[in-house]
């Protein structure tokens, strides 16, 4: 972990851009790589930016919009924004105050935190906060303790659960098996029974010690049957997030997914799967308004969000720019970066003609570059 670092960068960030530079200097390289890299030779996690920049969205004019309102419905509930705080692990590796932290400004902006199985804050302190949870699960091996980690996030007050189905096994990192990264001791993944990550904290050169901690708790070969028995038996309501294929998509819907995520998971996974904003289109299609799709890797500001809603989907996840905003000012920064990320979608509203996130789903989008 590092100490909490004040923003005193003079100009102060005027977008979420701005954060990765405060928070690469502040973080440990090997935990800055961690946090910045991708699997493989990162081929996914830059095509994830290069995709976004390449769609172009066609404004509207004389729509008589002012001031565009933000509010948006997702999974039945009301949030300030069609956005969320991405599912990450581990957020007090770069921040004392970690998962509450981040919770705590997702609350103030009124949007939903989702917080990882991975996270180093127990589930309780983070819902304690008052964010609107969801909890993403990764499949646990043994079955019994799917059940009681379903049942501590309902306990827990979790709003959703957000199964996440790309994560077979863990991505090569290769900028981690450089490193010989592993979490330093004291941090734990607290929503695992007894912690278990002790393989976490060990390991060999050229080994990543975290893929080989997930490999042994994690079930590698989860099916669509256990996808349908997790839609039969969790009470709340179901999101399957990692999903590229549009037919995967139709089945996870058929599974009772209320609704899906595509996802690359950052670049993190396959090297050379496509770009999620690429498969979007194909996806939303897909599922035919079965229901809500939701965009995750590569945001990095409101008008990546605007183009995500102009491409079909109900919102975006947001992930690494919170933890660039985590790192360099704990939970002021996740406020600020919250609030830009909000004025930010409000202007590319405008700009676009849209008085609403609906309004913005009937833009036309055409390729740049």
């Amino acid at each position: 972990m590092v100490d909490a670092m004040e923003i005193t960068s003079s100009p102060p960030p005027v977008c979420l851009a701005d954060f990765a530079e405060l928070a690469r200097s502040v973080l440990p390289p090997q935990v800055w790589d961690y946090v910045d890299g991708g699997s493989g030779s990162e081929v996914t996690l830059a095509g994830n930016r290069t995709a976004l920049d390449r769609v172009g969205v066609l404004p509207r004019v004389l729509t008589g919009v002012a001031t565009p309102r933000l509010r948006t419905r997702l999974l039945g509930r009301e949030y300030a924004m069609p956005v969320g705080v991405a599912p990450m692990a581990y957020q007090r590796l770069v921040h004392p105050d970690g998962e509450v932290a981040l919770a705590a400004a997702a609350r103030a902006a009124e949007v939903p935190y989702l917080a990882s199985i991975l996270g180093s804050t127990p589930i309780e302190q983070v819902t304690a906060t008052g964010a609107e949870v969801w909890f993403q699960l990764y499949w646990l091996r043994d079955r019994g303790l799917v059940t009681d980690v379903l049942a501590r996030a309902r306990d827990a007050g979790c709003r959703a659960l957000v199964v996440t189905v790309d994560v077979p096994v863990l991505g090569r990192r290769f900028r981690d098996l450089r490193n010989a990264f592993r979490l330093p001791p004291e941090l734990v993944a607290a929503n695992l029974p007894g912690g278990r990550d002790d393989l976490a904290h060990g390991g060999t050169p050229g080994v990543n010690p975290v893929a080989v901690d997930s490999g042994a708790a994690f079930a590698p070969a989860l099916r669509w049957a256990d996808l349908r028995w997790l839609g039969e038996h969790c009470e709340l309501p179901l999101v399957v997030k990692g999903v590229l294929d549009p037919a995967d998509a139709v089945r996870a819907v058929d599974a009772g997914a209320r609704a899906v995520v595509v996802s690359n998971h950052g670049g993190r996974q396959l090297d050379g799967a496509p770009a999620s904003a690429t498969m979007l289109p194909e996806v939303v299609a897909a599922v035919g308004g079965r229901c809500e799709v939701l965009l995750d890797s590569g945001i990095r500001g409101g008008g990546d969000v605007l183009r995500a809603l102009a491409l079909g989907a109900d919102g975006a996840l947001v992930g690494r720019p919170m933890l660039w905003a985590l790192a360099a000012g704990g939970q002021a920064g996740a406020n600020t970066a919250l609030t830009l990320l909000a004025d930010e979608l409000r202007d590319a509203l405008a700009l676009a003609g849209c008085a609403d996130p609906a309004a913005a789903r009937d833009l036309r989008t055409v390729p740049m570059g």
